[in-house]
């Protein structure tokens, strides 16, 4: 009797113990790259998403979109990427990096010149030529989509070879906002959803002639990635009401509309 009492035991044991396994085992782990202007909106979506598919974990890498790119293109193990640039997304769907069936242009942005709440002297775009101005910040344009636009918009204006000498570049659009704040820089130029999020600057709206390309945020699931269900689900939540709510919330627009 003792022994069929242990080996009962031991029975229920593995039974027990293999559920608990198998249990931890079918959470999925969903690896997202989005740019950096989505870090508040994404993370918000994410964990409405993850209560409603508890067997789905998200972990988020943010950056520069032209950074995530270079990433993906290397072979670094994402599922689903969100750029704030077509330029860096096209990239990789002509490498066939992208699921050609599974993508979608998600959002639309905008951006504005920013400076600290007690700056008299910044009132407009061309305000950046004045003398008193000696740093602007911007995204490295090359890298950097907000920077790329900034530079069009400068350009179109007329007053980017007057100014390139002041221009310090960044390695996303958060490090402008966080020079901006602390002083580091007298102005900088952002996305107004990151602006946003900031009780320390002033938002100064781009002149109309400041022209340049539409700032569009595609979204897709990434070509041969083992969690491609899972993605496709993620990606079809982010364009649905629930998540469009959210992020419209933090200055998004659904990029259709």
């Amino acid at each position: 009797m003792r022994k069929l009492h242990i080996f009962l035991f031991a029975v229920l044991f593995t039974f027990i113990t293999g559920c608990g396994t198998n249990s931890h085992s079918k959470e999925k782990e969903l690896t997202v790259s989005a740019a950096s202007s989505l870090q508040e909106a994404l993370k918000e979506t994410g964990d409405m998403f993850m209560k409603q598919n508890p067997d789905i974990k998200i972990v988020f890498n943010f950056g520069g979109s032209g950074s995530l790119q270079q990433q993906i293109s290397h072979g670094a193990p994402v599922d689903l990427f969100v750029s704030a640039a077509e330029d860096q997304f096209n990239i990789l769907m002509s490498k066939q990096l992208i699921d050609q069936k599974n993508h979608v242009k998600l959002l639309k942005n905008e951006l504005v010149l920013i400076t600290k709440n007690n700056n008299q002297t910044i009132r407009s775009l061309k305000s950046l030529t004045d003398q008193e101005v000696s740093r602007i910040a911007i995204g490295t344009p090359e890298t950097v989509p907000a920077g790329m636009y900034a530079k069009q918009a400068l350009t179109s204006l007329h007053i980017w070879n007057d100014i390139e000498q002041k221009i310090i570049p960044t390695k996303d659009v958060r490090q402008v906002l966080s020079y901006v704040e602390s002083g580091n820089v007298e102005a900088g130029i952002v996305y107004k959803t990151d602006a946003m999020i900031s009780d320390k600057v002033k938002v100064i709206p781009f002149q109309n002639e400041a022209l340049h390309d539409p700032i569009i945020y595609p979204a897709g699931v990434i070509a041969g990635t083992n969690h491609q269900e899972e993605a496709i689900k993620f990606l079809n939540f982010l364009k649905g009401k629930e998540a469009m709510k959210i992020l419209k919330k933090y200055g998004f627009n659904a990029a259709l509309e």
